[in-house]
């Protein structure tokens, strides 16, 4: 018999991973937009997402909904403990997207717009990484309920994560700047990119040092045998990813920095699983204790192996089309 719920815990991580990547670069886009050049410079950064940033948040409906459906403790548990930074990242979303929208439709106000576009995606990326540090440094569990206070999400490890999540979406944003645009707006893509990659590097090594100290459970399972087996290739992977994205900066490689800055948010997504795996809130709930009955799992789980690969067949289609470098004088809006 197929262990449902660990084939739920896969997918739900494929589905988070795969936002994470997709969203990532047009937030980082967003996160560096002030900063470009010239008014033509915006426009073709946007232009170079406009087709295929509306289906990226697919993913993250997905793994919320995917959460609450398979794994209805873990949600139970973990919305009650995260509910204002999830709100705050909700309301910035859907500001960036009014923003997004609206900048090309009321040329009047854009420079409000510009504004807009760019806090909504700094706030939304600065709260996903409190999220995700708040998750990682634990949650704290009455019974089957959440026992911790309002403000336990907020400590200098969560915002220590919100500051390295927004270096990391800026390297992806920067790095998507490169692959897709020419003249001026790359080379000023490029520098940001080397700027992003060096404080992406800084605050991860932070929180790398830091998140064993959070528990001793992680520090064993980092740091003792046989676990390390499955650890040690994660940083030596991530040197030699390193290493392809300097060259691919230096040398200026435009199809390499973008795979490789993708690389390295995999590799610190098989990190975070070494470190939490078989828990599903982090040293609390395990993956079995929080899953749906198995019947439910498996209904879902038809449903899922019908859907997932037309959206991912439908998402790899849209940017086939659009592959290739953008045209300044194009416009998709």
């Amino acid at each position: 018999m197929f262990d449902l719920p660990m084939i739920w815990a896969g997918l739900l991580a494929l589905a988070i991973f795969i936002y994470v990547v997709l969203d990532g670069f047009d937030l980082g886009i967003g996160i560096v937009f002030p900063f470009l050049d010239s008014d033509q410079d915006r426009d073709v950064a946007m232009n170079s997402v406009a087709p295929v940033w509306d289906g990226n948040e697919t993913w993250l409906v997905l793994g919320g909904g995917g959460l609450m459906a398979a794994f209805p403790l873990a949600y139970a548990v973990v919305m009650p403990a995260l509910y204002a930074p999830f709100i705050i990242m909700i309301l910035a979303l859907v500001f960036r997207g009014v923003a997004f929208e609206f900048r090309w439709r009321d040329k009047a106000h854009e420079k409000i717009w510009d504004r807009s576009f760019f806090l909504g995606s700094l706030i939304a990326t600065f709260t996903q990484g409190i999220v995700l540090g708040a998750f990682v440094q634990g949650i704290e569990v009455d019974g089957r309920a959440y026992g911790g206070g309002w403000w336990d999400w907020l400590t200098p490890f969560t915002i220590t994560c919100g500051i390295a999540l927004v270096a990391g979406y800026a390297l992806l944003g920067t790095t998507w700047l490169v692959l897709k645009t020419e003249g001026q707006l790359r080379d000023t893509a490029y520098r940001f990119a080397r700027y992003s990659g060096l404080a992406m590097l800084a605050f991860i090594g932070i929180v790398s040092l830091w998140t064993p100290f959070l528990s001793p459970e992680i520090a064993e399972r980092w740091f003792s045998f046989p676990q390390l087996l499955f650890v040690l290739p994660v940083p030596t992977f991530t040197a030699l990813l390193l290493g392809a994205l300097a060259w691919g900066l230096i040398q200026k490689r435009d199809g390499v920095p973008f795979p490789a800055a993708i690389g390295l948010f995999g590799l610190c997504f098989a990190g975070l699983g070494i470190g939490i795996t078989p828990y599903i809130v982090p040293r609390a709930i395990t993956i079995q204790e929080a899953a749906a009955p198995d019947s439910s799992l498996f209904f879902m789980l038809i449903g899922a192996l019908i859907l997932l690969p037309i959206i991912i067949a439908y998402t790899a289609f849209t940017y086939w089309v659009f592959r290739g470098k953008v045209d300044p004088d194009a416009g998709y809006h």
